[in-house]
């Protein structure tokens, strides 16, 4: 899905531009990835797992657009990448079409000023115009700022996912299933 440009104000009145991803941003969403990943261990890989190329990003990125209900949506301050939020189909068949998967992302500094909020608010808009009635994403228990977002923006726990992820070191974290009717 392509999604044109939008600039909102975050909490510190600067300008931040929300659009679809181009294949051009393929080298920013790479290197996002891997800080993002460093940054938080909230996220579902380790930095050195991920391993796709520019090339590889690329035809990611030309696949989302080609699809006419996937966004990946990225926001920019001052012209730089600052974080993604996708909108992806749970499945096609009759079943499923209703359903689609929500998650997102900023690097840390950028979190705290309504960024999230805003990512999410214009993918869930999009979602609900694409005719998907139910969004749903998983959390990690602990990122007691993101539940609090989620629920803010009408989502609600509908199941726990114990020991959802393993780190390194063999400890494990707890996930909530979360889900809201669009």
């Amino acid at each position: 899905m392509r999604f044109g440009k939008l600039i909102v104000k975050d909490k510190t009145g600067a300008d931040i531009e929300l659009r679809s991803a181009i294949e051009t941003d393929a080298e920013d969403l790479l290197k996002y990835l891997k800080v993002t990943n460093t940054e938080s261990p909230y996220l579902i890989c380790e930095p050195e797992e991920i391993t796709m190329t520019v090339e590889e990003e690329k035809a990611f990125i030309a696949r989302k657009t080609e699809a006419g209900r996937e966004l990946l949506l990225l926001a920019f301050a001052d012209g730089r990448h600052i974080g993604n939020c996708s909108l992806m189909s749970v499945g096609n068949s009759v079943r499923y079409k209703h359903r689609c998967m929500i998650a997102i992302a900023l690097y840390r500094e950028y979190c705290g000023r309504g960024i999230g909020r805003l990512m999410l608010g214009t993918v869930l808009d999009e979602a609900k115009k694409s005719g998907y009635e139910q969004a749903e994403l998983e959390v990690v228990t602990e990122n007691e700022g993101a539940v609090a977002l989620y629920e803010s923006l009408g989502f609600v726990k509908c199941g726990l996912l114990p020991n959802s992820m393993r780190y390194k070191d063999g400890s494990t974290v707890d996930s909530y299933w979360m889900i809201k009717e669009l």
